[in-house]
């Protein structure tokens, strides 16, 4: 997927998520957020960087070159986001509310993870290929 620059907003957004993570970026400053382009009218995936958990996230977008503060994107509206560990819906380009059940309740967020888990406990490395399964 980066060297063909030949993913989906989604693979895009899963991809820094999970090398964030790897680089030691904790889980909790991290969201995978779900939002509408405005300009584009359609649904979109961003990635959110939150420094602390009441600072304004910085939102790494595949769609521009510059990483910008959500106040600066009024082109995202944002409707759901979610990591490793909770699912928010979101209110007014606020924090959001947790939901119960965490992001478990995403079932191709849970598939992916498991995966990922297996991959990990046979050691071998996870390829795009079974990204893209």
């Amino acid at each position: 997927m980066l060297s063909t620059n030949g993913g989906d907003c989604e693979d895009f957004s899963i991809a820094k998520y999970f090398t964030l993570l790897e680089l030691g970026v904790p889980d909790e400053r991290l969201r995978i957020t779900y939002v509408k382009a405005l300009e584009l009218n359609q649904a979109h995936m961003v990635l959110a960087y939150y420094e602390t958990p009441e600072s304004e996230p910085l939102i790494l977008d595949n769609l521009i070159n510059k990483i910008r503060s959500a106040s600066q994107r009024s082109d995202l509206l944002p409707v759901y986001s979610f990591n490793g560990n909770n699912l928010w819906m979101s209110k007014e380009r606020g924090q959001g509310r947790a939901i119960v059940g965490g992001s478990q309740r995403i079932n191709l967020w849970r598939d992916l993870n498991i995966r990922i888990k297996q991959e990990r406990e046979r050691g071998s490395s996870y390829t795009a290929q079974d990204m893209a399964r």
